[in-house]
């Protein structure tokens, strides 16, 4: 079963492929090397090849033949990528020449040597390549024709649809555990009536991933005695996969009518279900529903408007998005059984008890299997039941050491379940599933991370709805979320995990094209490495070995190598020498993703610039202190994660040559000094996390002036060293509408070389993007704040920080920034006075703000309220006011809200009626 299933990304592989050769940038180049007629060649044969897939996906399950056919297909389509992606980069290196001023050609040629030796070698090297890659093409291809490959429309799995098994309304009560609450919550929905929605058919959908039992969920509630009794008409549709509207309204009438035979037009089916619903209170459950079209919705619901109020429809799905087309009320997400319920079902199954009274030699082997089924009931009753009458210990143990996809489908119902939600997924999203059996089970990953991994590696091909492939790969994430193939860690919400059936299903589909190293390799338990695989991971130990990584050094085509965990912290970080990690750079000539997060790595080899296909690099957490200046040949990097660098310096001079990078993360490089020079290069720039003004104005802003792409964070540090005040209008941030997160920092050490006017003149210059919700200006030295801080044209800034501002003496006029919920303002050591200034001369001041804080104001004595203010229109949505190390303020203002609470702090002179305000914190 391994990798069968894995075989039908290769549309989608082929589609890629078929893509690149007809990009106009490669044609034109081709053209002019007079290699197009064999690119054209090529594209021909390989759109033949893609015509026959959906039959080969098909047949390679009966025939063999067919499965060594697409096994060698997809070595060759990597082979394939390999030489175009070589193609292109020799035609962007022509360009990038062509392009150049004449003075500039020499320097641009030394930098693209080390990528292309020598054009006239190369070229016939190139030429020669594609010649060879395309009579390899004609030979597989015309091997199809051999296998009695036809070419067909729609994927295999249109022609087993019909093999669905079907579910009914019936339910044996007694073997279902766990879900008491579950269907009292769905019994209280279906007999409350909600007037609101009588215009609206009223939805209950039900949400969960495959085996959760959404199915029997749906089953205990419509045989409940109380839920028959109050509706006049009920009926149950297994919609499955084909939601054809005809058929399902049919289906309907048939079961409220059985009278109803011979009507197929959809208009008298829906004219006859319309007269039969007509004034009757109505329950109808549709199981199983997959369609996201809206259309084809409202089509199916036009006869049930006309139920009385109270009609009720429950829908089951594993899809969030056909919960959002059908809810008129918030869907109910199943989740997994405890430990206990899925015990009592899998005993239930498997000794026709619900415990081990009588088998106890069974039991903790028994406890066991339960716990791998992480609550799942379907995975519960299927292992139940394949132990069935078997009461030897051998046999329970054996389930321990085998996998739920090596059994036979006729005795377990996990991998039909599972294998359904994989069939229906689009080949994008299966190619980037499989991707993710890289992952052991119950690692926890990031999202965004995941998703720049799937664009290194070329998932991501764009399209007219997402210009950005980050974009792009964010749909597919969220796709892949909502069918439950990924969860939510319940350690942390930010991070997923998938279900350890998900993970084993993902293994099964992978095949030997992805492999992942564990911790048993050392006692030989791992099965080797193919030397056919293209995508590996492994754990990180505290010191690795040059034998540890023998079996990579013959796997040539090797695509990805990530240490795993990826953002593992430096203190428990493992170490590998230089030497192993130059002997292995050395023989993977062909990686498009590397992590080497978290080691004790002081610096690279110089090889590492050799990676010329190379788009991902992480080396977040580790030891490094510089970059060599080989990284800047890797033309093609798309992504440079350097976080976590505490000893990283500096980076290297020639960054600014790194013309495909997207993203640059320098998150929390302390003794990391300043940018490099030609950083305003990296035009494609998505991510910078901080920008760093040097000693002596060797950079300046301006090098911001043509990252128009920069989003997220940015926080520019250094602004003291600005010497020129035109450089902060070249730096452009106010057309920079993507930048949400913006931290303005200058020096702490305000000496006598600080100029006040100076820094207020750079800070006028640094208007923001309208578009920006956080904001921190920190160190600021000038006596006070710009005009554009006083205008309110942040329409959805929600958190703004001032702190260590010591040399101004008034506060900005902040009332007026509407949306603004968070201000903190911190070591505004010169202001003594709070006054109606701040307030930004509106009636009703800081209508959104929920906390506000003043920590170390050393002179601040006085705060107002506005003139003729009453309670409730100045802060009337505060929640909580933290005044800390404030000492010489003397009260507090009578015009705020009652309801606020207080946490107050080393402010001895503070006095006020603490009876006015709802709580109290720490108040010292």
């Amino acid at each position: 079963m391994a990798g069968i299933v894995g075989e039908a990304v290769l549309s989608c592989f082929i589609q890629k492929l078929v893509d690149m050769v007809t990009s106009p940038e490669l044609w034109k180049y081709a053209r002019k090397e007079q290699v197009d007629s064999e690119l054209k060649r090529c594209k021909n044969i390989l759109t033949k090849i893609c015509l026959v897939l959906n039959d080969a996906e098909e047949k390679q399950m009966t025939n063999p033949l067919v499965k060594i056919w697409l096994d060698e297909l997809r070595d060759l389509a990597y082979d394939v990528e390999d030489i175009l992606d070589d193609f292109a980069i020799e035609a962007l290196r022509s360009s990038l020449i062509m392009a150049q001023p004449q003075q500039g050609i020499s320097k641009l040629r030394d930098m693209l040597s080390s990528l292309i030796p020598s054009a006239s070698t190369s070229n016939s090297s190139m030429r020669s390549k594609i010649k060879e890659i395309t009579e390899r093409l004609q030979e597989i291809s015309a091997q199809k024709n051999d296998l009695d490959l036809r070419e067909i429309a729609g994927g295999w799995w249109s022609d087993r649809k019909r093999k669905r098994e079907q579910t009914t309304s019936l339910v044996v009560e007694s073997d279902v555990y766990g879900r008491e609450k579950n269907k009292a919550d769905i019994v209280d929905m279906l007999l409350k009536h909600d007037p609101s929605s009588d215009d609206e058919v009223s939805v209950i959908p039900i949400v969960g991933m495959g085996g959760i039992g959404k199915t029997t969920l749906a089953q205990l509630a419509f045989n409940d005695d109380e839920v028959k009794g109050r509706f006049d008409l009920r009926a149950w549709v297994c919609v499955s996969d084909d939601f054809d509207v005809s058929k399902i309204t049919k289906t309907i009438l048939q079961s409220v009518d059985p009278g109803t035979h011979d009507v197929n037009d959809l208009n008298l089916l829906q004219v006859k279900l319309k007269e039969k619903f007509s004034g009757k209170k109505f329950l109808l459950v549709l199981d199983d529903v997959w369609n996201e079209n809206c259309h084809e919705w409202d089509t199916l619901c036009m006869p049930m408007r006309a139920g009385a109020p109270g009609s009720k429809l429950i829908v089951t799905t594993r899809n969030e998005g056909v919960a959002a087309v059908t809810r008129t009320c918030p869907a109910y997400p199943l989740r997994e059984l405890s430990n206990n319920d899925c015990l009592s079902l899998f005993t239930q199954q498997a000794l026709r008890t619900r415990n081990f009274d009588a088998h106890p030699h069974l039991k903790e082997v028994g406890e066991e299997i339960v716990r791998r089924c992480k609550g799942l009931p379907l995975a519960a009753k299927a292992l139940g039941g394949m132990l069935r009458n078997q009461l030897s210990r051998d046999a329970w143990a054996n389930i321990l050491t085998s996998r739920i996809w090596d059994l036979p489908e006729d005795k377990s119902h996990i991998l039909p379940a599972l294998m359904l939600s994989y069939h229906h997924l689009p080949s994008h999203l299966k190619q980037c599933f499989a991707y993710c059996s890289m992952f052991p089970k119950d690692y926890e990953f990031n999202k965004d991370d995941l998703v720049l991994l799937w664009m290194a590696e070329g998932f991501l091909q764009k399209t007219k709805e997402a210009a950005r492939p980050e974009d792009l790969g964010s749909k597919y994430f969220n796709d892949l979320f909502s069918r439950s193939f990924f969860q939510h860690s319940s350690r942390n919400s930010s991070r997923y995990v998938m279900h350890d059936l998900i993970n084993d299903l993902a293994q099964s589909v992978a095949g030997e094209i992805y492999f992942h190293l564990d911790g048993a390799w050392e006692n030989n338990k791992q099965s080797t490495i193919s030397e056919k695989t293209r995508h590996s991971s492994f754990n990180r130990q505290h010191s690795e070995t040059q034998r540890k990584f023998e079996p990579f050094h013959k796997v040539k085509c090797l695509r990805t190598l990530v240490a795993l965990p990826m953002d593992q912290p430096v203190f428990s970080s493992g170490y590998i020498s230089s030497k192993v990690l130059d002997d292995l750079l050395k023989e993977v000539k062909y990686l498009r993703v590397l992590s080497l997060s978290g080691y004790k790595i002081y610096g690279l080899p110089d090889s590492i610039g050799n990676l010329k296909y190379l788009r991902y690099l992480n080396l977040s957490g580790s030891s490094i202190r510089r970059l060599p200046d080989s990284v800047c040949h890797l033309y093609n990097l798309q992504a440079l994660i350097l976080s976590d660098c505490k000893d990283l310096t500096t980076l290297p001079v020639g960054i600014g040559n790194l013309i495909n990078l997207r993203h640059l993360h320098i998150f929390d490089t302390w003794k990391l000094q300043e940018m490099p020079s030609q950083t305003g290069n990296l035009t494609k720039l998505q991510t910078l996390s901080k920008f760093i003004v040097g000693e002596g104005n060797n950079l300046g802003l301006r090098e911001l002036k043509n990252l128009f792409d920069l989003r997220g964070q940015l926080s520019i540090l250094g602004l003291h060293n600005v010497m020129n005040i035109r450089d902060g209008r070249d730096a452009n941030l106010e057309s920079k509408h993507g930048i949400e997160e913006l931290t303005m920092e200058w020096s702490d050490d305000f000496g006598a070389s600080r100029n006040e006017m100076h820094e207020r003149n750079v800070l006028e210059q640094l208007r923001p993007h309208r578009n920006l919700k956080k904001l921190t200006i920190a160190s600021y030295g000038g006596s006070g704040f710009p005009n554009w801080m006083k205008d309110p044209s942040f329409p959805i800034m929600t958190h703004l920080i001032l702190k260590d501002c010591k040399r101004c003496t008034s506060l900005p006029a902040l009332g007026q920034i509407s949306s603004l919920k968070v201000l903190h303002i911190k070591g505004m050591s010169e202001v003594r006075t709070i006054n109606e200034e701040f307030y930004g001369g509106i009636v009703k001041p800081f209508p959104s703000l929920e906390s506000l804080t003043f920590e170390v104001m050393a002179e601040w004595e006085y705060w107002f309220c506005p003139d003729a203010v009453n309670e409730g229109e100045l802060f009337p949505c505060l929640r909580l006011l933290t005044i800390r190390d404030c000492r010489k303020l003397q009260q507090l203002p009578n015009c705020l809200p009652s309801q606020v609470k207080l946490d107050i702090s080393c402010c001895p002179n503070l006095g006020f009626a603490s009876s006015r305000f709802a709580s109290l914190g720490e108040v010292s």
